[in-house]
């Protein structure tokens, strides 16, 4: 007895536990999806496209690493600007002299050639001879760097001698020595110097200059200024920025999402909030949607949008109604935007697009209209780029063909969302649209055999179901479901159909034998009969509630009365004669059990007139009130007038008298 105590008072509240429990575990999921960047501001453009947002100015001095053309230019220019740097050789003449020995010994030169090649060779020395390094010619005007102990002096090129300005072969190649020698290693170090500054390796951009001009098309050069401002700002964000900071505020983003979309659930839809299943469902399509961007953006961040995003909104409106969808999509495109590139442009495409798939699945008919939607998606995509383009530049050049292709990518996967739905309802244990669309076929085998064993219930459901469905969609709701609901309410009946004066085809009537309490056990019994035929026929839960409630726990008017009649003073077991139960707790639901036991009225009544039908209908709507039956649902004062008055309008047009015509003749006009 105590465990029983404390059991009910934890009950209640281990829904919302789990439900706050699982949005918990998705804010985890969504941040262990999406990488943890280091970064700075960072902006939404691409190669190709438009600035879309304000002038974008440097907001201080930074600098742009060079192109690899320009870098190659930088260098040649560098080359160009180094300074060669030489020595003074003092033994470079002597050296000569010696070699012009040798070579007027070996080769018997006579006494004035010797002489002749003397004189050539002091005249060079007097300038200076100079040969240039393998590799580096000659450019007049030139500069070199003499050096003299550790004094140096600018000198032009032209000052010297250098193998071009030698016609003789044999002077030039055998007997010269350079007296003017190149000096490699501070030759090297010069040119390393330049090539190391700055302005041969990065261009400044100073504070205040316009960088890109909103609307202007993003050129790679343009591209490669704001990447270097992007990276600045990462250094400088670098040097201040917390990780666990960064976390925190991602996950209070994404709590104020879903924070937002609890607070509208409560107000419109609190039944979505109180179903663990439910709930469960959209965030397992949150996050799986999630886990494929974020593949995506690991993978291929330009490819993004080939991820079929669609697939939330509608699988939402299959299982919900449009608002629900939408706010659904909404939630799932602010949180995924906060962490995917181009957010901007993410946002509009993904916005619109679901609103477009919101719409075009409001009422399904078919299957085949899942192509329609991809149709549909694949020409809004496709209009937003294309008058995207038309809007910042008329040149429709700039279109690039393959975005096209990405956008017919993703509407062909959005068809993913029909093995997705099977999935839903399995695992969720939810029922779609389709499947109610499905099973509100007449020819099911559930309906074959009401119909062929009871085809009295049979009629009745079909009339309880028009007219519920009329009903529905009237007032608001799911219409579809409520003439589903309809249809499989009285399934039961099916069990012993001549228990039911709508089935009983002659004068024998089983209760004729029986005493009021055991008839209406058999009456009640069609309840817990029609959920074990359910069951046979795997009919979704949603269908089975109907059963339930269709008689809510009222009693069984006819036996309750006459067994009230002969024991005035209460004698008797009164549970025999109710109904098990539950109370309808949809507006679905009432709307079922009011049409029901109308029509079920209405065609037991003698005479159907208007002031009779009006009478009738009033009474079994305020009995129902007064009894309590329509206390769980969310039906109005207004939606009861609704009901009461075009039940009264449905009833007198089938009921309606008709004309006596001749009995041998045709009807006369």
């Amino acid at each position: 007895m105590k465990f029983d105590k404390i059991s009910s008072k934890i009950l209640p509240y281990l829904k919302p536990a789990y439900n706050v429990f699982a949005l918990l575990v998705t804010v985890v999921l969504l941040l262990i999806m999406f990488p943890v960047d280091r970064q700075g501001t960072h902006y939404d453009y691409s190669v190709g496209s438009f600035w879309s947002n304000n002038d974008l100015y440097a907001p201080f001095d930074f600098s742009v690493s060079l192109t690899p053309d320009e870098s190659e230019k930088a260098e040649a220019e560098a080359r160009m600007k180094s300074l060669l740097y030489f020595e003074v050789d003092s033994t470079a003449h002597y050296r000569a002299l010696q070699r012009l020995e040798r070579v007027a010994a070996r080769q018997g030169l006579s006494f004035q050639a010797r002489q002749s090649l003397r004189r050539s060779m002091d005249s060079i020395y007097r300038r200076g001879y100079v040969v240039l390094p393998e590799g580096l010619l000659r450019v007049s005007g030139q500069t070199l760097v003499l050096l003299q102990g550790n004094v140096g002096s600018e000198h032009n090129i032209d000052e010297y001698v250098t193998p071009d300005d030698v016609s003789n072969d044999l002077l030039r190649d055998s007997i010269l020595v350079s007296d003017i020698a190149f000096d490699e290693l501070r030759t090297q170090l010069e040119l390393e110097s330049r090539l190391s500054q700055s302005s041969y390796h990065a261009r400044q951009v100073q504070t205040g200059m316009l960088i890109i001009a909103k609307g202007e098309y993003v050129t790679e050069e343009k591209a490669q200024l704001i990447r270097a401002l992007e990276e600045e700002n990462d250094q400088r964000f670098d040097s201040h920025y917390s990780i666990a900071g960064h976390v925190a505020g991602q996950a209070l983003l994404i709590l104020i999402a879903f924070t937002a979309l609890c607070l509208f659930l409560v107000m419109n839809k609190y039944d979505t909030l109180t179903d663990s299943r439910k709930v469960t469902l959209v965030l397992a399509n949150i996050l799986l949607i999630s886990a494929a961007i974020a593949f995506t953006v690991r993978l291929a961040p330009e490819y993004v949008l080939v991820v079929p995003l669609c697939v939330v909104p509608i699988m939402m409106r299959i299982f919900f109604d449009m608002r629900v969808a939408l706010y659904i999509h909404l939630t799932t495109v602010i949180i995924l935007a906060n962490m995917v590139p181009n957010s901007f442009e993410f946002i509009f495409y993904q916005l619109i697009s679901g609103m477009m798939s919101i719409i075009t699945v409001k009422n399904f008919e078919s299957r085949s209209k899942f192509f329609i939607v991809g149709l549909v998606i694949f020409v809004t995509y496709s209009l937003i780029y294309t008058f995207g383009i038309l809007s910042q530049d008329t040149n429709f050049a700039n279109i690039r063909l393959e975005r096209y292709l990405i956008f017919f990518f993703n509407a062909l996967l959005t068809l993913l969302v029909y093995p997705l739905i099977y999935l839903a309802e399995k695992v969720f244990g939810q029922t779609s649209s389709l499947t109610l669309l499905e099973i509100s076929s007449t020819n099911t085998p559930a309906l074959r055999e009401l119909s062929r064993k009871a085809p009295g219930t049979f009629q009745h459901s079909m009339q309880v179901a028009n007219i519920s469905e009329d009903l529905i969609n009237e007032i608001g709701g799911n219409s579809l479901l409520a003439r589903v609901g309809a249809l499989y309410h009285d399934i039961g009946k099916t069990m012993a159909p001549l228990n039911f004066t709508e089935n009983q085809t002659s004068e024998f009537n089983p209760h004729d034998e029986l005493d009021y309490e055991e008839s209406a056990r058999l009456i009640t019994r069609h309840v817990s009969d029609g959920i074990e035929m359910a069951r046979k026929y795997r009919l979704p839960a949603v269908v089975m509630d109907f059963i339930r409630t269709h008689h809510g726990t009222t009693y069984t008017g006819y036996f309750f009365a006459k067994m009230k009649a002969e024991h005035p003073n209460g004698d008797f077991d009164e549970t025999a004669f109710r109904y098990p139960g539950p109370m309808p707790f949809t507006r679905e639901m009432a709307v079922v059990m009011i049409v029901d036991s109308v029509e079920a009225a209405c065609k037991s009544m003698k005479s159907h007139t208007q002031e009779e039908i009006d009478k009738l209908v009033d009474r079994i709507v305020k009995g129902k009130i007064e009894e309590g039956q329509l206390a769980n649902c969310d039906l109005t004062f207004g939606d009861i007038s609704k009901i009461r008055s075009i039940l009264k309008s449905r009833m007198l047009s089938i009921y309606h008298a008709r004309i006596a015509y001749p009995v041998s003749g045709a009807p006369q006009r």
